[in-house]
C-alpha cells in the first residue's frame, strides 16, 4: 500500500487529540468544494473530452514535478514538456511515466508526492504504489480509468463535490469557453465556473509583449488605449465582461506588494513612456504600484474581490524561460515587504468593507510580524491561505499558528488551491482540511475552544468563508 493510504493522514499523533480531529475532519471532509483561485483551463469542462494518458495528465503539466526532475539533471522536454520553438520532445505517455517512475525516490517527504499517491488512490481508486519495477502496472490501471465514461471532466467535477470553480483569464481572453460553459448551464453568475480578471500582460511594463497586449486590450474592449483615460476605459470595460461572465474577483500577479497613489497627469506620463518603450525598471514598479490603486477604485465601483498574489520572481531560470517558456517552474520566491509597500492603499481604502483585498504571500516569515496584525487591523484587508512554494501541510500549519493569535480565523479566506492539475483539487483541499482539523484539535485539547465553537469553525473554514469572501452567494455576501 502507498506510504499515505491511511484514514488519519496529517491528524495528530497524540491520541486524545487525534479523536478529537476525526470528528473535526468528518464534519469538514462533507463540505462541497469551493475553488476560488486556480488555473484549470475551462476549456477541460467547457468542451468535457476524456482526459489524454496518464503521462500527459498528470506529470506533463505538472511543474512541480518537472521542476524537481530538471534539479536532478532530466531536462523537461525528456518529461514532453512542449517547446518554444517547437524542438522535439518526448511524446510516447508510456515512456514519460517510466521515466518520472524511475526518479519517483526525488519526492520523499515533499507535498508532490502526498498529493499525487492521494489522487492515485481517491481519484483513480489505484493502491498500486509507483516505482520503476511498478510503473507499467500503475500506468495501465490508471489508462483503464481515463477510458470510461465516469472519468470525463464534468463527471469528476460532480465526483469531487466542486461547488465552484474559477479559472484566471487574461483581459485579452474572448471568454468563449466561458460562454460555452453558460450555454450549457454551467458558467456565468451563479454558475459552477466562473472567470476570473487577471490583468498582469496588460499592467506590467516589463511583460512580454506589453505595449502590443495593450494595443489589443483597445480593440478587444472597442476603446482607444493610445491614452491613459482610454486605457483605463478599456480596462473597465473588460472588467464589466468578465462580471458577466461569472467573475467575482480580480488577481494581480505583482514582483512585490508595492502602492502607490499617482496624479492622473503623473499616471499619464509613466503610461506614455512605457507606451513609447521608454519606461525603465523603476517606471515600470511604479505603474504598477499605482495600477493596483486603480484597481482598488474600480472594486469600489463593480464589487470584484482583489486577490493579490506578491513575490515571485518571475522566470528566474532563464534557460528554462527560453526553452519552454512561461510557468513550467522557472519562477522562485522572494522577500517581501507589506507594512510599508501597503500604506498608500490601506491609507485610502483600508477601512472601507465596501473593498475586499485578498493577500496572499510567498514570505513565510511575514506571517506573524506584518500579514496577520495588517488583517486585523484593516475592514478591507483579509489574508489568503498558504500557495505555491508554501502549499505544504507544514506551512499550512505554521500559518495557523502565526496567524490565529492576530487576526483570527475571519480574518483568512479559507483554503486555495491555485492549481492547473484539475485531478489535484480534491486532494490539496483534503489536506487543508486535516490539517485545520488538527490544529482545532489541539485548541480543543488545551481547552482553549469548546468543541462545538471548532466544529463550527471548521464548517466556516471549509466552505462558508470561502464563499462568503468570494461572493459566490452574491454580491451581498
Amino acid at each position: 500500500m502507498p506510504t499515505f493510504d491511511h484514514t488519519d493522514l496529517l491528524l495528530p499523533p497524540e491520541p486524545g487529540q487525534r479523536a478529537l480531529a476525526r470528528e473535526l475532519y468528518a464534519l469538514a471532509a462533507e463540505q462541497p468544494i469551493i475553488s476560488p483561485h486556480g488555473h484549470v483551463d475551462p476549456a477541460l469542462l467547457a468542451e468535457d473530452r476524456p482526459f489524454p494518458d496518464p503521462a500527459q495528465l498528470l506529470i506533463v503539466p505538472d511543474h512541480y514535478l518537472t521542476r524537481m526532475l530538471l534539479s536532478q539533471g532530466v531536462p523537461p522536454s525528456d518529461l514532453g514538456v512542449p517547446t518554444r520553438d517547437g524542438s522535439p520532445v518526448e511524446t510516447d505517455g508510456r515512456v514519460i511515466w517510466r521515466r518520472f517512475a524511475a526518479h519517483w525516490h526525488l519526492f520523499r517527504g515533499t507535498p508532490s508526492r502526498l498529493w499525487l499517491e492521494q489522487t492515485f488512490r481517491t481519484v483513480f481508486g489505484v493502491h498500486t504504489p509507483l516505482g520503476p519495477a511498478t510503473a507499467d502496472t500503475l500506468y495501465d490501471e490508471i489508462a483503464a480509468r481515463l477510458a470510461e465514461p465516469d472519468f470525463r471532466p464534468r463527471a469528476l467535477f460532480e465526483r469531487f463535490h466542486i461547488e465552484v470553480l474559477a479559472t484566471t483569464e487574461s483581459p485579452l481572453d474572448d471568454l468563449g469557453q466561458h460562454a460555452k460553459l453558460a450555454a450549457d448551464g454551467w458558467g456565468g453568475p451563479g454558475g459552477r465556473v466562473v472567470t476570473t480578471f487577471r490583468p498582469d500582460d496588460v499592467v506590467d511594463m516589463e511583460f512580454e509583449g506589453w505595449s502590443t497586449n495593450v494595443e489589443r486590450l483597445g480593440e478587444r474592449a472597442g476603446e482607444d488605449t493610445g491614452t491613459y483615460a482610454g486605457y483605463l476605459a478599456a480596462l473597465r470595460a473588460r472588467r464589466a465582461a468578465f462580471i458577466a461572465a461569472g467573475a467575482t474577483s480580480s488577481d494581480h500577479g505583482h514582483p512585490t506588494a508595492r502602492t502607490l497613489d499617482l496624479t492622473p497627469e503623473e499616471a499619464e506620463r509613466l503610461y506614455d513612456r512605457g507606451r513609447r518603450g521608454q519606461a525603465d525598471a523603476a517606471d515600470a514598479e511604479a505603474f504598477r504600484a499605482h495600477m493596483l490603486m486603480e484597481f482598488a477604485r474600480m472594486s469600489l465601483d463593480d464589487g470584484l474581490v482583489m486577490q493579490l498574489h506578491p513575490g515571485a520572481v518571475r522566470n528566474h531560470n532563464r534557460w528554462l524561460h527560453a526553452r519552454h517558456g512561461r510557468d513550467v517552474g522557472g519562477d522562485v520566491p522572494q522577500a517581501t515587504e507589506y507594512v510599508h509597500a501597503l500604506a498608500p492603499l490601506l491609507e485610502r481604502y483600508g477601512n472601507d468593507p465596501r473593498l475586499r483585498v485578498v493577500l496572499y504571500t510567498l514570505d513565510e516569515d511575514t506571517f506573524t510580524r506584518e500579514l496577520a496584525p495588517l488583517a486585523g487591523g484593516y475592514a478591507a484587508l483579509l489574508l489568503g491561505a498558504p500557495w505555491w512554494f508554501l502549499d505544504s501541510p507544514e506551512v499550512l500549519r505554521r500559518f495557523r499558528e502565526a496567524v490565529t493569535e492576530s487576526a483570527g480565523f475571519y480574518n483568512t479566506t479559507g483554503f486555495v488551491d491555485d492549481t492547473r492539475a484539475f485531478c489535484s483539487i480534491p486532494v490539496r483541499h483534503d489536506v487543508a482540511r486535516r490539517v485545520d482539523a488538527g490544529f482545532l484539535a489541539r485548541l480543543v485539547a488545551e481547552h482553549r475552544l469548546p468543541m462545538d465553537e471548532a466544529a463550527e469553525t471548521i464548517v466556516d473554514l471549509a466552505y462558508r468563508l470561502p464563499r462568503r469572501v468570494f461572493k459566490f452567494g452574491g454580491v451581498d455576501q
